[in-house]
Formats: structure tokens, sequence, C-alpha cells
């Protein structure tokens, strides 16, 4: 069994943030993860990370890739992790590529997009049915598309697709948008479709999406739109079911239990970025995570003297 100061669970922001610090303070640090970036890795343009003026997501992510391994941390992915094992000085993660022991863990495993859970949603998926605008756009070039949700993801991916396909429907539930006011002025001068108090019924095709079955939630009028693909774009759960098992205290919306230091109820073990209560940005991921990092390491060598 591999021995480490600290196994890093998750390669998002937050866990690669925490692999850069623990490495460069001299921790032999492990990091496992199954997407680098995590969700930062899709987005299109991130503009308000401080000291960078405009990134990819996926730039971002391997920037702070680089600067981990830099460091001396060892990185595996894809590597998904299958339990942890919490108790005792030295903690056990298992993975489907073997097992490793370490005196701190810190978890950033992230979040996971929620689903509509409607009749096609899982039959098309890869077929029309996405998640990820960056990812699956350019397969929709001049083709109509719908994106489902009111918020800053929903509102950036229909920007973005407005830009590479023939019509871009924004289907919302409610009658505004949740999103921050700079994103909403610019979508309202888009040229975006907007489907106020409408929800998904069902996800229309034969082998591939050809359309979407709604409803408008105050009228009841059922009615049918040509889309060729879907955005799904109305939240995320957060995955700590691993995290549960092991023990760990989780709130109410399944989120990872922390104090100020981004400890859990557990000692040695740290949590950070999305699968904690947080507001959801990178910058916020990457404090997150270097907090867990300089306490684990305070953890590991028993304090600064």
């Amino acid at each position: 069994m591999v021995k480490h100061d600290v196994v890093v669970v998750g390669s998002g922001a937050a866990g690669l943030a925490a692999g850069i610090y623990t490495s460069r303070m001299g921790l032999k640090t492990l990091i496992l993860g199954e997407i680098l970036g995590g969700q930062a890795s899709e987005a299109v343009t991130i503009e308000n990370y401080p000291g960078v003026e405009a990134i990819t997501g996926i730039e971002l992510a391997e920037t702070m890739m680089r600067q981990a391994t830099n460091f001396g941390a060892v990185l595996r992915m894809p590597e998904r992790v299958t339990s942890l094992h919490l108790d005792g000085e030295l903690r056990r993660v298992e993975s489907v590529n073997g097992e490793y022991e370490a005196r701190a863990v810190i978890l950033a495993t992230g979040a996971t997009h929620k689903k509509l859970n409607v009749t096609g949603e899982e039959e098309f998926r890869g077929k029309g049915v996405s998640y990820c605008a960056t990812c699956d756009g350019p397969f929709f070039r001049n083709k109509p598309v719908a994106v489902v949700g009111g918020g800053n993801a929903a509102v950036t991916e229909a920007l973005y697709l407005s830009n590479i396909t023939s019509k871009v429907y924004l289907i919302h539930r409610r009658d505004k948008l949740r999103a921050d006011k700079t994103y909403a002025s610019k979508i309202m001068k888009s040229g975006v479709n907007f489907l106020w108090n409408t929800e998904v019924k069902e996800i229309l095709g034969d082998k591939l999406v050809n359309g979407l079955s709604l409803v408008n939630n105050r009228t009841l009028q059922d009615f049918i739109i040509d889309v060729r693909g879907i955005f799904i774009s109305i939240g995320h759960k957060p995955e700590s079911a691993l995290a549960k098992k092991a023990g760990i205290a989780l709130d109410e919306n399944d989120l990872i239990l922390v104090n100020g230091k981004q400890e859990t109820n557990i000692s040695g073990v740290f949590a950070a970025g999305d699968v904690c209560p947080s507001v959801r940005q990178v910058s916020s991921a990457v404090g997150q995570g270097v907090t867990a990092a300089i306490n684990s390491y305070l953890y590991v060598v028993g304090g600064w003297y």
C-alpha cells in the first residue's frame, strides 16, 4: 500500500489548489481525480478570476495541474475513488486502481449536474441531450437548440450557443432570470428566444433528438418545439455519498459540513469546493482548497514550530 502525507480526492479547482499548496510546503501529495478541472473545465470563458482577464476553464485547470506537478504532487487521472476509511492515524483511500494511505485527506469531490428526470433524457444522452454547451455545442452548428435553466450557467451557455447555432430557446420555469444583472443584460440583447414559465415534459426523437414537448406552468398549455439539441443547466448535486458512508457529517443539502479551517467532523479530514457550502465560484473553490491545504499541513507536521 502506497503511503502519502496527504491524499486529495478530486481534480477540480479546489483539489488542484490544495495539491499546489501541500506539495509546495513539502508534503508528499497524491491527487486522485476523474475530470481535470471538474465542472470549471466546461467554462467557455472565465473573466472574473482575480489577476486573469480571460481564460477558458480547461486552460486554467491545465495551468494549475502543471503548478501542482512541478512542486512534486502526483496526479492520477482518471482514477475513481470507491471508498474511504477515515478512522485511525492513517486514513485509507481505495480506488479502482489500488489503495493509498495518508496522514490527512482533503475531499474536493465537487458536484454533478442535476437532471430533469423526464422521458427521453437518458435515452438521448449523447444523442442530443447534453449538460455542457462548450463540450458539445459545435455538434449543433447551424441547428436549433434549447437551453433549460435561468441562472448564470444557463445564460452563459445560451449566449455561447447563440453564436454557432441557428436558433436558441432559453426555457425557464419562472418569469424572470436568476442570473446576475451583467449576464441578464447581455442575453436580453442577444436574440435568444425566451420561453418563460415553461417546463420540459418529454424529450422527443427517433435515433437523435428532434423536439421537445413543453408545458406552460401558468396556462397549462402543451406545445412542441423543433430542436436538435437540449442543454440542461438547472443546478448541481454534491458528490458527497462516499463521505457520508465514511462518517462525514453533511447538511440538509448533502453538502459536507466544515468549519473555518475546512475541517470536517473527523480529525485529519478536510473538505473544499463545491462539495461544501459555498458560492460556487472558481476563486472561492481555490480559496477553500488553499485553506484546507494549509491546515492539513499543520495537522501532519504538528504546527508551525
